[in-house]
């Protein structure tokens, strides 16, 4: 698995696995995301705060490795999951993800 995507309740945030340390201890950095269709018409109608989004499984992301930016350090716990030291999750993953929820 060469990926690591923070998983900030539902929005998805792609990292990449710069170094595995052991087998439960990666090092990681996070990666760029530019949006590929922003004029795509996400199905936006009226409701909530500002509208709701109908159409966001639509979201096309182009996703780079971004080298100036920091590196730091995620653990495997006992029950399966992987965590920064501020309890923030990943999932490692072998392909990076992108998703804002536009529905939060």
């Amino acid at each position: 698995m060469n990926y690591a995507n923070h998983i900030g309740y539902s929005d998805v945030n792609p990292h990449e696995v710069v170094k595995v340390v052991s087998d439960k201890c990666l090092e990681i950095r996070a990666m760029n995301a530019e949006r590929l269709n922003p004029e795509n018409k996400l199905g936006f109608i009226a409701g909530g705060f500002m509208g709701h989004c109908s159409n966001q499984s639509a979201q096309e992301w182009a996703i780079t490795s971004d080298k100036t930016a920091s590196t730091f350090r995620i653990r495997l716990r006992k029950d399966g999951k992987w965590f920064d030291k501020h309890g923030s999750r990943y999932k490692v993953e072998s392909e990076p993800r992108k998703f804002y929820d536009y529905n939060f």
